[in-house]
C-alpha cells in the first residue's frame, strides 16, 4: 500500500534535484553595463586660463604746468568722453595772452599804415607819370620847345615814385606777414590756455586719483622727469583676454571666432571674440598671444578676474559616438588611422568583439568611422572574463552629461 507512494515521492525528488541546476543555469547570466551608439556632435577645445585687463588704462596727464585750481571726479566715478576732470591755474599765461593780443593789434595798426603808404607812392606816381607824359608828348610834336633836360628829369621822377609804390606794397606784405605771425602766437597762447582745462580722452571709469585741489603739477611733456598724473582712467564696458596659445593649436585660431568665457568667482559664462593676435611665437614659451574682446556694459567684469577660455581647436556633427570606457585602442597606426576594439551585445544577448575605426576623441566619448551601427549596444567599463559568444544580461547605462 506505501509502496507506490514512496516510489512516487523518490521519483519527483529527483526529477526536482535533476532540474534545477539547469533552471539556476539559465538564470544566472552574468549582468554588464551597455552604451547605446548614438549620433553626437564632438568637439576638440584648449582650456586657457587669463587675466582681465581692460581695453584702454591710462594715466591722464596734464598738458602744461600749473596747480590744481578744481578736480571734479573720484575714484570709482564713470566719466564720458570730453568730460572736464580738473582746472588748472596758470597766473603767467594770462599775462601772456595779454601780450600776445596786445602784439597782433600793433601787427595790425602796421598793416593799415603800410596800406596808407601804398596809396600816398600811388597817388605821386600817377602825378609824376602824368607830367611826363603830357611833357614828352608836347617835347614830340613841338621840337624844341620843351628842353631834353626837363623831360628827362620828370621821366626820373615818375621812376622814383614807381619805385617807391613797389616798396610800399613789400612794406604793406612784411606788415599782413606779422599780423600772421601775431595771431599764431596768440593762437597758440589761447591753446595753451584750452590745456588748463583736463579732459577725459575716452569714456571709462576712474581708478586713481592722485592730485587734490592745490596740488602742483608738471607739465607731462617730457621722459627727462617722471611727471605726477592726475587720474587714472580705464575703459571697462569691454574687457580683453591675452591668451597663450600653445603652437599645436595655433593653425586653428583665427579673427572673429567666438569662444566661451568663464568666470569661476562668479559661476557665470560670457561670450567672446577673438580680435587680434601677434602672428608670431614667443621663443620662449612657444606660445602666440591672441587676444580676446568681452563686452562688459554692465559693469559685472572687473580688471583683474581670472577667467578661463574654452578655444574649440575642431567640430564634428552627427557622428557616430561610443564612451572613451567602451574602447580599447590598438596601440599601432597613426593618429589619422587610429582602430580599436569594442564588445558588443547583439539582440540576442550575446557578446560579439568587433574592430573599429577611430576619429576624434574627446574627454568622455570617442568618434566611430566604421564597425557600428547607429543602436548597437557596447560594454563599458571592465570586460574582463567575458568571451565572444557568451550570452549575458544587458544593464542599459546613461552616461552623465559632458560639461
Amino acid at each position: 500500500m506505501y509502496k507506490p507512494v514512496i516510489i512516487c515521492l523518490f521519483a519527483l525528488l529527483w526529477s526536482s534535484c535533476s532540474r534545477s541546476p539547469a533552471v539556476q543555469a539559465a538564470h544566472d547570466f552574468p549582468s554588464v553595463a551597455v552604451a547605446q551608439v548614438k549620433a553626437e556632435d564632438l568637439s576638440h577645445s584648449l582650456k586657457l586660463t587669463a587675466e582681465f585687463k581692460p581695453y584702454q588704462d591710462v594715466d591722464v596727464m596734464a598738458k602744461v604746468a600749473g596747480y590744481v585750481k578744481q578736480i571734479n571726479v573720484d575714484i570709482g566715478d564713470h566719466v564720458t568722453q570730453d568730460q572736464l576732470l580738473a582746472t588748472l591755474e596758470i597766473p603767467e599765461m594770462g599775462d601772456d595772452l595779454k601780450r600776445a593780443q596786445a602784439n597782433l593789434q600793433r601787427s595790425q595798426a602796421e598793416v593799415q599804415r603800410a596800406r596808407d603808404e601804398l596809396e600816398r607812392a600811388k597817388s605821386a606816381h600817377d602825378m609824376a607819370h602824368a607830367w611826363y607824359v603830357r611833357l614828352n608828348t608836347v617835347s614830340q610834336k613841338q621840337v624844341g620847345l620843351v628842353a631834353q633836360q626837363e623831360v628827362d628829369d620828370l621821366h626820373s621822377k615818375d621812376l622814383v615814385a614807381e619805385a617807391q609804390v613797389s616798396a610800399a606794397n613789400s612794406a604793406l606784405a612784411a606788415a599782413q606777414q606779422q599780423v600772421s605771425v601775431s595771431q599764431a602766437e596768440q593762437d597758440r597762447v589761447n591753446t595753451m590756455m584750452e590745456y588748463t582745462k583736463v579732459t577725459a580722452p575716452f569714456t571709462g571709469v576712474v581708478t586713481k586719483r592722485y592730485a587734490d585741489k592745490g596740488s602742483m603739477i608738471q607739465a607731462g611733456t617730457a621722459s627727462q622727469f617722471q611727471a605726477m598724473p592726475l587720474v587714472k582712467l580705464a575703459q571697462n564696458d569691454r574687457l580683453r583676454l591675452i591668451l597663450p596659445v600653445p603652437e599645436s593649436a595655433v593653425p586653428t585660431i583665427h579673427l572673429g571666432q567666438a569662444v566661451e568665457v568663464r568666470v569661476p568667482s562668479l559661476n557665470r559664462s560670457f561670450p567672446g571674440k577673438v580680435i587680434r593676435f601677434a602672428n608670431q611665437l614667443s621663443l620662449q614659451t612657444r606660445t602666440m598671444d591672441t587676444e580676446v574682446d568681452v563686452e562688459n556694459p554692465d559693469y559685472v567684469l572687473m580688471p583683474g578676474m581670472y577667467a578661463e577660455v574654452n578655444l574649440t581647436l575642431s567640430r564634428h556633427t552627427d557622428v557616430l559616438a561610443v564612451p572613451v570606457t567602451a574602447v580599447d585602442v590598438d596601440g599601432e597606426g597613426d593618429a589619422a588611422t587610429k582602430t580599436g576594439r569594442v564588445m558588443v551585445v547583439t539582440h540576442n544577448n550575446r557578446v560579439e568583439a568587433r574592430k573599429i575605426d577611430l576619429g576624434m576623441e574627446t574627454a568622455s566619448e570617442i568618434e566611430v568611422l566604421s564597425g557600428l551601427n547607429e543602436g548597437d549596444m557596447v560594454v563599458i567599463g571592465s570586460r574582463t572574463g567575458l568571451q565572444p559568444g557568451a550570452e549575458v544580461k544587458p544593464k542599459l547605462t546613461t552616461l552623465a552629461a559632458r560639461p
